[in-house]
């Protein structure tokens, strides 16, 4: 778990030190508070990835050169420094130069937001980066390989948009792309193969129907990502755009035999979102070897009373919740017991 949350600078919040409680951390108020950002906070601290930023900058307060980020979780103190030069990570006050190390003694984290419907709903990239998630998460080759590849691909790209497919240099990056990418196809279906029947378990449990749920990657290369190369070459020189690789791959999900993206109802929707982040933290949990933190981006109060109760009784009972809302009609529904900050203008209270 992590029990304490140290910010400087981040987002809306200016300064604000806070501990936060092994079992459920509820926190409530209006939204354009902050809140969201605390969850944000923790993904950050933890995973040195942010669900909702792109940039260092979009994390930087407004008016200040840099952030700061501290907490002790897993009994080790952690910190996260953000500025126009990148992070500065250091753990228990030493610095810690590769990001690879740090990773290793920080957490493992389950994100659940409303946004989550986008996995069913939208197109393969939300799709992809759920995978590339779970799997960064708990696979050092696999974080390897994908850092390399998306390197490679923004490389690749820039020179499309000047050069031909069969010039010298894209050929290099080709190359890489080939290298990296195979590796990273063949663990994301080892992944699929996991996470399909804990995806298809939570699916039912919580429909209470017996709907059967496929989960399938699809290799657009079909396992020759050099031969499709060899045949987009041509399309490739046309758009200035790489167009093979498993960031073109997808991720098929279908409810009795048909598409959940196009025939799905909306409560068989919404049940896929919640199986799916729940089979992640199943999986985590299982290759991590450790209990994923849970942050809850405002989510309960979306769901209807069938799918929150089962959401929330299908939780693990041992794992630290932090959660965001509204509102708090709905835990004092279910009688628990809770420890609750109020959120207010980038202040907790």
């Amino acid at each position: 778990m992590i029990s304490s949350l140290r910010l400087v600078n981040f987002r809306c919040f200016e300064q604000e030190s806070l501990s936060l409680s092994e079992a459920w951390q509820v926190f409530v108020g209006e939204n354009a508070q902050g809140k969201t950002s605390l969850l944000e906070a923790v993904c950050l601290l933890l995973r040195l990835q942010s669900p909702r930023a792109r940039q260092t900058r979009q994390l930087v307060r407004e008016g200040a050169g840099g952030f700061g980020l501290a907490g002790e979780a897993w009994g080790r103190d952690l910190q996260v420094r953000g500025d126009s030069g990148g992070l500065t990570l250091k753990v228990d006050g030493g610095e810690v130069m590769a990001r690879r190390d740090y990773l290793e003694e920080s957490g493992l984290v389950v994100w659940m937001g409303n946004e989550d419907l986008d996995l069913v709903r939208g197109g393969g990239e939300s799709r992809r980066r759920y995978l590339d998630f779970i799997a960064t998460q708990v696979d050092q080759e696999y974080r390897h390989h994908w850092s390399r590849y998306r390197q490679a691909l923004k490389a690749r790209n820039r020179y499309l948009k000047t050069l031909s497919a069969e010039d010298s240099v894209v050929q290099a990056y080709t190359k890489m792309l080939i290298e990296h990418g195979s590796v990273m196809i063949r663990l994301r279906e080892e992944l699929c193969e996991q996470l399909g029947p804990l995806v298809e378990g939570h699916q039912a449990g919580i429909s209470g129907a017996g709907e059967v749920l496929e989960m399938r990657y699809v290799d657009r290369s079909r396992g020759d990502l050099e031969a499709l190369f060899a045949e987009v070459a041509n399309s490739e020189t046309r758009r200035g755009l790489t167009l093979a690789g498993p960031h073109r791959d997808e991720l098929k999900l279908t409810v009795a035999g048909r598409s959940a993206k196009l025939f799905a109802s909306e409560g068989q929707q919404r049940t896929l979102a919640l199986s799916l982040k729940l089979a992640q933290g199943e999986l985590l949990r299982k290759l991590g070897r450790r209990e994923p933190i849970y942050l809850i981006d405002d989510v309960f109060g979306e769901l209807d009373l069938r799918r929150r109760n089962a959401l929330m009784g299908r939780l693990p009972a041992e794992a630290q919740k932090l959660v965001t809302t509204t509102n708090l009609d709905w835990f004092e529904q279910a009688g628990m017991a809770l420890k609750v900050s109020e959120v207010k203008a980038g202040r907790v209270i």
